[in-house]
């Protein structure tokens, strides 16, 4: 029966990527027509980053403590869709910013709400072809998404915050399809210590501070806030240039940009899922980390709006593999501990320290040297992310705990 709820799961993957392609890559566009400058979307951005950071932690902490999962992620999924209504409705600055901060913070608790149940409805050995599938699923509601939103932005920019609402709907619908005895039968499936009732897990929880101190953590965590650093601004200080050169054909081009990397994803996730139970974890961390400084230098290379594009396409091999591996490395991690959704908001809070620092420096870059210098930035952040974990990040993955799969 347990195949029912994870049929389930991959809804709550597709609609939720769904709502997010809407408040994500699209929202510049719409508030650029509505006047807003590269700055001012910038800071719209980070703020809820930031207030996605705020969350982190204590949203980690609660879905740790809270024997129903569901419930978090439900709550999390209808502030989304508010926020997306809200800025749908009203295009004005006070609205907009206060939508994007409560969706910040929705989004704290829905990403490790959905790790959390996917933990717990997958067998330790197929954890990493699991989060593959969510990836996968994630990438092709985004692809259907950007596609009808693409489209429909030609005609009504305000309709895709609209449709990103009403997606929220089904979120809801198909997270109801995920049975709650299947969540209570987690202890057969694996031996994580964040899946097994606190009365049954053996010796007592490590205190936080060795969770903060683990050299696993911590090398994990640099790496990811300095690709964040030039990774959140790349596509959207991109998509501001399109919008003065191509005018109502950019959302067009934006939900080409989504579509290529997603539909890449979608078919290589699994796949890097797979190897990373037999190979091991840098491998597929090394590739994800690989393409966003070759993507920044090929954007600062040429400022063809259709070239950079299709050079948007290799975000989808570094989305496969984080979607895959944060979640896999941090039940590594807190295997042991059962501190898995602090762990997830650790490394929430401090890639978003990064994101949060590099949408406003590049939108101020970009508006004062114009967008190869700040391309050029970004690329040189990815690189220092790549090196980090070629140089520093150890193995995480348990040998007794591989997975004899074929690749």
């Amino acid at each position: 029966m347990v195949d029912r709820s994870l049929m389930a799961l991959s809804g709550v993957n597709l609609a939720v990527a769904g709502m997010q392609t809407g408040l994500g890559a699209f929202l510049p566009v719409y508030l650029a027509t509505h006047g807003w400058h590269h700055a001012e979307i910038g800071f719209a951005l980070s703020l809820a980053i930031v207030s996605t950071m705020a969350a982190q932690l204590p949203g980690g902490a609660m879905v740790d403590a809270m024997a129903h999962k569901r419930r978090a992620a439900g709550v999390a999924i209808v502030a989304v869709a508010l926020s997306a209504l809200t800025i749908g409705v009203v295009a004005d600055h006070t609205w907009v910013l206060a939508a994007q901060i409560v969706q910040g913070a929705a989004a704290a608790v829905l990403v490790p709400a959905i790790a959390a149940i996917t933990l717990t409805l997958s067998r330790h050995d197929a954890l990493g072809e699991r989060f593959g599938s969510n990836v996968r699923f994630a990438a092709l509601g985004s692809v259907a998404a950007a596609s009808a939103m693409g489209l429909v932005g030609t005609y009504s920019h305000r309709a895709i915050l609209l449709a990103a609402a009403a997606l929220g709907g089904l979120a809801l619908l198909a997270l109801s399809g995920i049975r709650v005895a299947d969540v209570e039968a987690g202890p057969t499936r694996t031996t994580h210590a964040a899946v097994q009732p606190k009365e049954r897990r053996k010796g007592k929880q490590s205190p936080i501070w060795e969770l903060l101190w683990d050299r696993r953590l911590v090398v994990f965590v640099a790496a990811m806030a300095l690709f964040q650093l030039g990774n959140a601004a790349l596509l959207p200080i991109a998509s501001n240039g399109w919008s003065l050169l191509l005018g109502a054909r950019t959302d067009l081009v934006v939900a080409g940009a989504i579509m290529l990397p997603q539909a890449l994803a979608a078919a290589v996730s699994p796949w890097f899922g797979r190897l990373a139970e037999t190979y091991g974890r840098r491998l597929v961390l090394l590739l994800g980390f690989s393409a966003l400084p070759v993507r920044a230098v090929l954007f600062a290379l040429d400022g063809n709006p259709y070239l950079e594009a299709a050079w948007q396409g290799l975000d989808g091999i570094t989305a496969a593999a984080f979607g895959v591996m944060i979640p896999l490395v941090v039940a590594d991690i807190t295997h042991n501990n059962g501190r898995f959704n602090l762990a997830m908001g650790i490394v929430g809070l401090v890639s978003g320290l990064g994101a949060a620092l590099g949408n406003p420096v590049a939108g101020l870059l970009a508006d004062q040297f114009g967008s190869t210098i700040a391309f050029g930035s970004l690329a040189s952040a990815g690189g220092a992310a790549f090196a980090v974990v070629a140089l520093l990040m150890p193995e995480t993955r348990d040998p007794a705990h591989a997975a004899a799969v074929s690749i």
